[in-house]
Parts: structure tokens; sequence; C-alpha cells
């Protein structure tokens, strides 16, 4: 099964707890105003891979000491088949790996290793598809991005998004942090270096966050091109 994504980053360290696997699908219909990621909104972007591809890098992953899975977007629920298998084949990976290993399993032999998965979805919104797609998720974020509603809410970007633990280890990971405030960094940035050097920021910012950070690059001799929130 192919799944046309946008990007993957390990260790990604703004979206969840730990040292994670992001994944961000591509194409995203919802478009919500002021979204930091408007490159992952159209479905012909991006790049087509396998879903075992990713569930390799995951594999590799958790080898060097992953905490959990992150899939974003985009919006992942416009691919449910996709996710499907990608947090199917991820679940299964992670209890191998814990069964495995005398340190991989926490409290009660629950493997540490979380499956997280951001949508703009509310839940009354699912079809049966997209319900079945989250079947393996320990936790859901769920709500379109409102920017005039800025939260200090660790981990999300307006105050109508919540996050929804799903399993046991989804309530041992994520129920102390649904009304947590973040107290450290909010976006991880990540020097790109290819066919020209660019500089990837994963996270939710605050308000007025990514307009301090075009400020202040311009006012260092730095010039930002094409940034992705920009229309």
């Amino acid at each position: 099964m192919d799944v046309r994504i946008s990007g993957t980053h390990f260790p990604l360290e703004a979206l969840g707890p730990g040292r994670r696997l992001g994944v961000w699908f591509q194409g995203c219909s919802l478009a919500c105003a002021g979204c930091m990621s408007r490159h992952t909104w159209d479905a012909r972007g991006g790049t087509h891979v396998s879903v075992s591809a990713l569930l390799e890098l995951w594999g590799e992953a958790l080898e060097r000491g992953a905490e959990g899975l992150t899939v974003s977007g985009g919006e992942p629920l416009q691919q449910p088949d996709a996710l499907a298998g990608l947090l199917a084949g991820a679940a299964g990976l992670r209890d191998a790996a814990a069964s495995g290993s005398a340190t991989g399993a926490g409290a009660g032999g629950i493997a540490a290793a979380d499956l997280l998965v951001y949508t703009g979805y509310e839940l009354d919104e699912l079809t049966p598809d997209q319900v079945s797609a989250l079947r393996h998720a320990d936790a859901v974020v769920t709500g379109r991005f409102r920017v005039a509603e800025p939260t200090g809410l660790v981990w999300r970007g307006s105050a109508n998004q919540r996050i929804r633990p799903c399993t046991p280890l989804g309530v041992v990971r994520y129920a102390p942090h649904q009304e947590r405030e973040s107290t450290g960094a909010r976006l991880q940035a990540v020097v790109d270096t290819g066919t020209a050097v660019g500089l990837r920021l994963y996270g939710v910012p605050l308000r007025g966050e990514l307009a301090e950070l075009e400020r202040q690059s311009k006012s260092a001799g730095v010039s930002l091109s094409d940034p992705s929130w920009r229309p």
C-alpha cells in the first residue's frame, strides 16, 4: 500500500512526549486559516512512499530508542486506508520490540512507545472508515486549528483542540497533559541541507511566534523565502 506524505523526521521532540518519529501525510482539504503547514495541503504534492517503507523507518526509530510515533499532516484521515495500515503495522512492531526487551515495557507490561495522531476533524464528523483507521492509535488530537483561539496548552495550536486518550497506554501517557500549559520550547528547528539550505520547524507555535521569527531573521540579515505559513 502506498501513501502520499510531506515528510518524516526523527527525533521529533515537539509533538508529543519524548523522542518520536514524525510522519506528515500530504493533502488537506480543511485548509484552516493561519495554518503553518500550507505546503501539506495540496493532495498532489509531497511524495509517494510505501507503508512498508515507513514501517522500516519506525523499526529503526524503535532501535534508536523512540518513545512514540506522531502522525500529522496535512490530514491523515483523508488517506484512511494508508493510516490504518501504518498504525496497525506500527503497533505490531512496537509490541514485538517490547516483548523482546526487558526494558521495552512500562508498568504492567505496557509498551512504552505510543502512537499519536493529529486530525482536524471532530470525532462526530468521522466516517466508519476513518474511525476504523484510528483503531490502533493510543491518543488522538482532534479539532481544526482556529487562529482566533490561541492557547498555551501543550501540543495544541488552538484552545478548541483536545487530546483524547484511546488506550490504557494513551491514558498513562496523555491524561496528565490534557490541561497542562507548555513550559518549554514549542518549536523544534532543524536545518535541512540539500540542494539548498532550508529550515524546518516542527511543533505548534504561539500566536505571533512565526511573525517574530521572520522579524528576527530579517534583522540578522537572514531572508526566509517562501515560508510555509504564508499564502
